[in-house]
């Protein structure tokens, strides 16, 4: 029976693989292990080795394309035999559609008329059931689907328009659901801790007792209605099993192993049998290929048996019993043993952390990112910053004052205050200054808006309240939109200087590192001095590095004389 051969997953990474050379014509006889073709991955160019023996019947890929994983890549079965049956099934539902027309009149069957009658889905009519579906809402302009972190209500309880039927977690915080509709909760699409895309059905309210089943017919996704259907079975089709078994088997014999010896390493052997050969203390000079060219392959490692003769070998000791007695040998020496346990732990990704993976990489492999560095004494703002606590209703810290300092550079400095949009550069005329905060399940950024405008002790009570709530999750949309420029601390932590991704769509950020205690030279001694380390992460499309340059000079001198801030 004709078999379908797909792309294997060659790595963990991969997603595609490049057809480097076939090594193998349509009508060529293969045997189980013959190399049938290079494939160029993310990694490097692997041989694929064939687990099926028959005849290549068709070849899906031209050299040099790419097909995705899993994607058809050959036919194998007997000579002669019709694959049209194990093409049609290995084919993707979405490029079915795309087949050209003079192809499905070569191909179609004087059934297919009837088969797209069935497929058809017919239309429900939803207008008399009293009931109403409660969809995902995006709950942040980044959102793509929400977790059900807790159900407030069961199936069947009574709910009102105001209440709040459950806690989901988005890529930003932990926020209420409200299903504005009153009734019977009637059923709930899924359990605490499953994701659900945004607009998918979470729950439907409704009056008891009504019949949900149409509803949930509608709002199912048209590929699901299909794929509910019970599956016509053609003769000579490929099963699941004997498409996915070559994929799994070609990943662990592509898998890269070294040979157990130097003889083993000019024998002509697959990957996986030098591996087992090693584990099994096989000479591979002694087992016979049966492969194409005499290669040897898993089953040949497998079914080798030692030859009496090998058995019966005297060892090199014995052989040399009679042997003149040589200088004494020096023992080798002994290495302990240790037995050790490879042990890890994995738990899914969260929404927060997805939505960090997807929005610094756009940032860094779109924006040209590059960083000017400067050092700023601090002794001034040191001084400052123990006056003004000795007045302020709240402690300010060395934090808050940057923030003030940036605001006021980047009204001196609007090309800094710039974000890049497609075809037009925006110069922001306010200063929102986004503050980066490290929370246990990633990062957040609330935002201090008209930070220019602003005393220290406003801005160090904001910052204090950001804190809280992000650490508590309560942080709302409004809070983290509509920055114009990023701050990094990580001074706390005693990193003396460090860079940053740039939080898109601003134009830079900066990096603050420790105020560290150094040697430096003032009025031509050398005294102890204080010294802060800064870093400007610039995208490139917006600003150049002189602009940066001059920033940092205007921002270093407003720190060291911090009297500036509150003029």
């Amino acid at each position: 029976m004709a078999e379908a051969i797909k792309m294997p997953k060659m790595s963990d990474t991969m997603t595609e693989g490049v057809l480097a050379k076939w090594h193998k014509e349509v009508g060529d006889s293969i045997k189980a292990g013959d190399v049938v073709a290079e494939i160029e991955t993310d990694k490097a160019t692997m041989d694929f080795e064939s687990f099926q023996e028959g005849t290549l019947l068709y070849i899906g890929v031209e050299e040099g394309k790419a097909v995705p994983v899993d994607g058809l890549i050959a036919i194998i079965g007997e000579k002669g035999e019709d694959y049209a049956a194990a093409l049609e099934g290995a084919k993707p539902k979405a490029k079915e559609e795309e087949v050209k027309e003079e192809e499905v009149k070569e191909e179609k069957a004087p059934a297919a008329e009837d088969a797209k009658e069935e497929v058809a889905v017919k239309a429900v009519d939803t207008s008399n059931i009293e009931a109403n579906i409660i969809r995902m809402p995006a709950l942040s302009d980044t959102m793509t689907e929400g977790v059900i972190n807790k159900w407030n209500f069961k199936v069947g309880d009574k709910v009102k328009a105001d209440d709040s039927l459950a806690d989901v977690e988005t890529d930003k915080a932990t926020m209420e659901v409200v299903g504005y509709e009153e009734g019977t909760l009637l059923y709930l699409a899924c359990k605490e801790g499953e994701a659900v895309p945004v607009n998918g059905i979470i729950a439907i309210v409704g009056k008891e007792g009504t019949d949900i089943t149409p509803l949930l017919s509608e709002s199912k996704p048209e590929a699901t209605k299909e794929e509910s259907k019970p599956e016509e079975k053609t003769v000579g089709a490929a099963t699941p099993d004997a498409i996915a078994a070559p994929v799994k088997e070609a990943v662990k014999e592509s898998a890269p192993a070294e040979s157990s010896s130097s003889d083993d390493s000019r024998v002509k052997a697959s990957p996986l049998a030098k591996k087992i050969a090693e584990d099994k203390g096989i000479n591979l000079n002694d087992v016979k290929g049966s492969a194409e060219g005499g290669r040897i392959v898993k089953k040949d490692v497998e079914d080798y048996t030692p030859s009496a003769k090998q058995d019966s070998a005297p060892s090199a000791s014995t052989a040399n019993a009679d042997a003149p007695a040589s200088k004494p040998t020096v023992p080798a020496p002994v290495i302990p043993q240790y037995v050790g346990e490879e042990r890890f732990t994995e738990k899914p990704v969260s929404q927060m952390r997805k939505a960090i993976s997807r929005s610094l990489g756009e940032s860094l492999f779109t924006a040209p990112h590059f960083y000017l560095n400067i050092t700023v004494d601090m002794d001034g703002a040191m001084a400052a910053r123990t006056q003004i606590n000795t007045v302020a209703p709240v402690k300010v810290s060395f934090n808050d004052i940057v923030i003030k300092a940036v605001a006021i550079a980047l009204k001196q400095h609007p090309a800094v205050n710039s974000s890049f949009r497609g075809d037009k550069i925006r110069f922001n005329e306010h200063t929102n200054i986004g503050v980066a905060m490290a929370i246990e399940d990633g990062l957040l950024v609330p935002v201090i808006r008209f930070a220019d405008g602003k005393s220290l002790s406003h801005i160090s009570a904001e910052v204090k309240d950001f804190a809280q709530k992000a650490k508590a999750k309560k942080l709302q949309p409004k809070d983290w939109e509509g920055s114009t420029f990023t701050v990094s601390n990580l001074g706390m932590f005693g990193i003396d200087d460090f860079t940053s991704i740039i939080n898109t769509p601003d134009g830079a950020i900066l990096s603050v590192g420790a105020i560290q205690q150094v040697p430096v030279v003032k009025n031509g001694a050398v005294v102890p001095g204080n010294i802060m380390r800064l870093s400007l992460g610039c995208d490139h499309r917006v600003i150049d590095g002189a602009t940066g340059a001059k920033f940092l000079q205007t921002l270093k001198a407003l720190l060291e004389a911090p009297i500036t801030l509150l003029a």
